[in-house]
């Protein structure tokens, strides 16, 4: 049986036998090119199984590409990489037809599994979409946590399955519901957001599903609910833990059957609407408790998102302070910016308030602060006047937390790549993800002097200034 080709197309040398050495290993015939040129011209003569590109090649970028290559020949595989990792990058690669998108860095192990995929099924042509905007991105980041993330969401726009996105408070439910909607197949339809923590519970029917004339007292007209406001668009029902039973019930009925009676009412309405939620809260324990519905869990966690709070991707921090201090100037407030210190020093706090927090912070430090550059000590008379939340609801553990990222990274692994077990390296990644907050957590304690933190940890201060180094944290004294 002839090996399936791969042909490649990277304007690094370096990546470009790096790729071709660890796919003729898996047993592949590989070509490699620079240009996009070279790689249309062996597309169009029939030639190989899979195609494996960077976007920015010297002549052309591989976004206009891609469309041509799908048109020629449709159920040829096309996986992309790139250093520009942002939401957009993974949605653009999505929309043109990509089979995958890989962030670089990459692990060769997932790219030579993925081309594995790739050769072995039909990529499922995706209908082109108008390109998005990309002066505004409406998620920022590059961690490996959100890499991850901008790929779910990326196959997730080509759907209509109904998503829960669960994370703590200021972490970005809302922004990640909105892109789902914004680049997805009902962006010409209405998104409708409904809190049901900022409902009194005996209205959430009414504002739900909507209420006749005189179905209570006060009722003087019919009012539309927000499923019907919602109909062929995107319903995001923000903290659904805090939906009571008896509306459950209801919504239950409208996911099973796809129709709903107003209050008061008696004729069945029919709806279309996709669906995503949202919760702060474990409604696991919530069933346990008695206080949600373990079928309507099933029924809304058809894809679940976990989105990372920020102390699990600070690396992400100086970005985001980019992005709000824009968003300020455009808003009228005065142009300023960080120190690179002070930005550094916003890595060892905890943003228990997350995103929002960070959102609001940077915010106040541009109103107040005369200088047009904003210094450490600043950022951090700042933040030691923060109140002192608890990160996580009571009852949480150290083992129940290892328990929900264990849990949430197959989940997510799963929603990406089927059904097979991920790669091995799951200790290695546990710790990746858990000891830059602990070392943190210490170095904040003790305000940053590194042999009391080492004492704090039980390790002696050379491995506290090596592990420091290889998770690349830089220590700021002062908090």
């Amino acid at each position: 049986m002839n090996a399936k080709t791969v042909l490649i197309a990277d304007d690094d040398s370096a990546i470009r036998t790096v790729l071709t050495q660890a796919l003729s290993r898996a047993g592949y015939s590989v070509r490699s090119t620079a240009t996009a040129t070279a790689l249309w011209r062996w597309v169009s003569e029939g030639q190989g199984d899979a195609v494996v590109t960077d976007v920015v090649l010297p002549d052309e970028n591989a976004f206009d590409v891609i469309p041509r290559i799908k048109k020629l020949r449709p159920n040829l595989p096309i996986i992309v990489m790139s250093a520009k990792n942002t939401i957009m990058t993974a949605i653009t690669a999505a929309e043109r037809g990509a089979y995958d998108y890989l962030p670089k860095p990459f692990d060769l192990n997932i790219l030579v599994q993925t081309v594995g995929r790739a050769v072995e099924q039909s990529a499922k042509p995706i209908a082109a979409n108008a390109n998005p905007p990309v002066e505004s991105l409406p998620i920022v980041g590059r961690s490996a946590a959100m890499q991850e993330i901008y790929r779910i969401i990326a196959r997730l726009t080509q759907t209509d399955l109904t998503v829960m996105i669960v994370g703590e408070s200021g972490t970005g439910k809302e922004l990640v519901a909105r892109a789902l909607h914004d680049y997805g197949r009902r962006r010409k339809g209405p998104f409708v957001a409904v809190n049901m923590a900022a409902i009194p519970r005996e209205l959430i029917e009414s504002e739900l599903f909507g209420h006749e004339k005189g179905a209570f007292t006060g009722a003087t007209a019919r009012v539309a609910g927000r499923f019907e406001q919602a109909e062929a668009g995107t319903l995001f029902l923000d903290e659904i833990g805090d939906m009571p039973l008896e509306a459950q019930t209801r919504l239950l009925r409208v996911l099973q059957q796809g129709e709903y009676t107003s209050v008061g009412g008696n004729n069945p309405i029919k709806t279309n609407v996709r669906i995503v939620a949202a919760t702060h809260r474990d409604l696991r324990q919530l069933i346990a408790q008695g206080q949600f519905r373990e079928d309507l869990f099933f029924r809304l966690n058809v894809v679940p998102l976990r989105l990372p709070p920020l102390r699990e991707r600070t690396e992400d921090i100086p970005d985001l302070v980019r992005h709000f201090l824009v968003r300020a100037a455009g808003e009228g407030l005065p142009r300023k910016e960080l120190t690179a210190e002070a930005v550094e020093s916003l890595k060892n706090y905890r943003w228990p308030g997350n995103i929002r927090e960070l959102e609001n912070l940077l915010r106040r430090l541009v109103a107040i602060e005369i200088e047009d550059t904003i210094s450490t000590a600043s950022v951090l008379r700042e933040l030691s006047q923060a109140p002192a939340f608890p990160s996580k609801e009571p009852g949480a553990n150290a083992d129940s937390t290892l328990g929900e990222f264990t849990e949430n990274y197959l989940t997510r692994y799963f929603a990406g790549f089927g059904t097979a077990l991920p790669p091995g390296g799951l200790y290695d990644r546990i710790l990746a993800e858990m000891e830059p907050p602990l070392l943190r957590a210490a170095l904040a304690a003790t305000s940053g002097n590194q042999l009391r933190a080492a004492d704090l940890l039980g390790i002696n201060r050379n491995t506290l200034r090596t592990k420091l180094r290889d998770r690349n944290i830089r220590v700021i004294k002062g908090i």
